[in-house]
This record gives C-alpha cells, structure tokens and sequence, in this order.
C-alpha cells in the first residue's frame, strides 16, 4: 500500500471515536475502509486515495477501560480543502467498529502547510538578519513586504483565531489561517479565520458588533460552510471565490474583485438554488420563528454527546428520545412523523429522505450530508 510522503501533506483530520466494547487498532483502520466504501463516489475511494498517494498511512491511537475504548484517528491527506472535509465527513458516518456501535467525532481539520509556513517565514526573517553585504533585490524587497504585512496576524478569542486588524466595522470572515494570511498580503487587513468549517462563538458574538463579509471557497464545501455560518451568525455580505477556486490561492487581484463583486447573504441563498427547490423550501422557511430556533439549539446543546436523537411535536414537546442509529427505521415504521428531529452528529443522506418521506418539517444537526430537501435543515 503507497504511503504518502510528509512533504505533500496538506491537511490532517483530527478524529475522537467512543466505543462500547473491546477493539484493537486494525479494527478501527477496517472500518474507516469498509464503511466509507461508495459513499462518495469513485474519485473519493479511499483504498484507491491511499494507493495514489493522497491518504496516507491511517494512525490510531487507542486506550481500553472496562468495557469502554475511546481512542483518536489521524488520517493526513494531499487533497484540497473541500475533498478533505468530505472526507473528514465520511468518516463521521462510521456507526459500527467491528461488532460494536461506535461513534465518531472530527475535533478538527488542521492545515499543516500552516505551520510549515511560519516556521519558513521566521528563519527567514533571522538569516535575512545575519546577511551582511548583500545588494538589495527585487526579490529581497517583495519578501520584506509580505513578510511586514503578514507580521500583524494576531490571535482573537478564546480560539485564538488568526485575524488582522479588527477594530473598523467591517470584518472579512475567511475559513482558515491560509486566507487570512492570503488577504493580508493583498492589503485587505480587517479579516478573522474560522479555523475550520464549524462556526466558533468569538466570531458569533462579533457579528452582533460589526458588519460581516463572509468570503468562502467557490465549491460546494463552501455554500455548506456559508449555510452553517448563516444559520449561527448574523452575516451582511457574503463573497465567493471562483468556481474551482479557493481563497487562499487567489492572487492579490482577484481577491479584491471578489470583495467588490459582494452580495447581500439573503440574495446569495435566494439565488444559488433551482427554481424547484427554492419553491419546495418556500413551505418550512418560515416555520420555526426565533423563539423556538433557540429552544431548538438548547435542547440540542442538552443532548449533545449522548448518540441520541429527540422528536419534537409542533409545540417543541418531546415525544421520544432514541438512538441517533434507530431514526431511519422508526420514522419508516410511525404512523405519526415527528415536526422536529434533532440528531446528535451528522444528518446522513438516506436519513433525510427517510424524515422527508414520513412528513418531518425540521431537522436540526451538527452538519447534513446533503441539502437538497424540503425539510428546514439546522446547524448548531
């Protein structure tokens, strides 16, 4: 089996898995292969990724208490930023590690090109002070520049994201450390990083503050990414990179038009969708007012970690609690559909169809493998 050679590393996935029972690490590594099998279509295999040479080797790390193993996956990868977040998905979906029921958990996605590039900008910056008498350059000259306007990165929030200067009223809101560094040598400086895909509270409690630009990717992890984020935040405008494109590769040109071509974030959803699906979302984009979206989030904040899934009345009064592996089946079998389900993890595909199927109106998650419904979909 091809391994992947450390310097095309790109991105790391960070995953925690729960277990009730005893396993051993080829268990783990069997399952990640087995079940993620055809999920995501013949270009996103991940026994032929691996073959090729952009999964590397699988680590685990596992430890066994009682009856109980819990343990941590690292799978490195030299895919792009949207292929490794579908990756990194995939793997969430995992619900049985050998014979047993397991559940899995991305804790994050980190952008090991990052680091390589500070370590590569501060030796830089000390060799750069021990040459003497060397005659200046052009290239000499671009380097000091970058590395100036660079040198403001800061940290914000209990986070600590990557962000420049954040004291004007508006803020360009970037997925991660790459783009804020990207942006910054463009010269556009009022810019924070998510630090990932899901949505952090520093930059939910400055959009009750300033006045957001949200500036994602031009894929199709981008508008999911712009959908969760809209869903939490109050977000203004929102920007987007080139078909094919993402923020961190734009050149300093490029990125300022994007910025200038920004929409207003209820125009972006209103148009990005087919005539059809817009008009099969029209009936529950109003169902849930503010009031009871908070409820919503409070229970799921309540029943997160458990495995579980609520089903909610129209008044958000609970009809039952079950497990998040048993929704399928039960809406299948119920004469009576839930209005509400909130699922601790990940909607998966064939569990949205089965809730639109029974008549379900809401359904709130972690993150949606699909979002192409008529049910109202909610992250938190």
């Amino acid at each position: 089996m091809a391994k992947i050679s450390p310097v095309s590393i790109k991105y790391m996935i960070h995953a925690n898995f729960r277990v009730e029972g005893a396993l051993e690490k080829p268990d783990v590594i069997g399952a990640i292969f087995g079940q993620t099998e055809g999920l995501l279509g013949a270009d996103l295999e991940m026994r032929e990724l691996q073959k090729e040479g952009k999964i590397g080797r699988i680590e685990v790390e596992l430890e066994r208490k009682d009856k109980l193993t819990t343990g941590r996956i690292l799978v490195p990868t030299a895919l792009d930023q949207s292929e490794t977040t579908l990756i990194a998905a995939a793997i969430e979906t995992i619900e049985k590690i050998g014979p047993c029921d397991s559940q899995i958990e991305v804790e994050k996605i980190e952008d090991v090109r990052g680091s390589k590039r500070d370590y590569i900008i501060e030796r830089a910056k000390k060799l750069m002070g021990e040459l003497k008498g060397t005659t200046d350059s052009r290239e000499i000259s671009k380097e000091i520049k970058d590395s100036a306007r660079t040198a403001g990165v800061q940290e914000y929030g209990n986070e600590k994201l990557s962000s420049g200067d954040l004291s004007g009223e508006e803020i360009v809101v970037v997925e991660g450390r790459a783009d804020v560094l990207n942006l910054m040598r463009a010269g556009v400086n009022n810019v924070i990083a998510m630090n990932g895909t899901k949505l952090p509270e520093s930059v939910k409690e400055l959009s009750h503050k300033k006045e957001l630009t949200l500036f994602i990717d031009g894929d199709r992890g981008g508008k999911l990414i712009a959908q969760n984020v809209m869903e939490n935040a109050r977000i203004k405008y929102i920007a987007v990179a080139p078909d094919g494109k993402e923020v961190e590769e734009l050149p300093g040109k490029e990125i300022l038009m994007c910025l200038r071509k920004k929409i207003p974030a209820e125009e972006f959803f209103s148009g990005r969708n087919s005539s059809r699906t817009s008009e099969k979302r029209s009936s529950t984009s109003s169902f849930l007012d503010e009031k009871s979206k908070k409820r919503i989030k409070e229970l799921a904040n309540e029943n997160n970690g458990t495995g579980k899934a609520i089903f909610l009345n129209d008044s958000l009064e609970e009809i039952k609690k079950i497990s998040v592996k048993e929704v399928s089946m039960t809406l299948r079998r119920t004469k009576h559909a839930p209005a509400i389900i909130i699922i601790d993890g990940i909607a998966t595909n064939n569990l949205i169809i089965d809730a639109e199927d029974a008549g379900v109106k809401v359904i709130a998650a972690k993150n949606f493998t699909t979002t192409d419904t008529n049910i109202e979909l909610m992250s938190f």
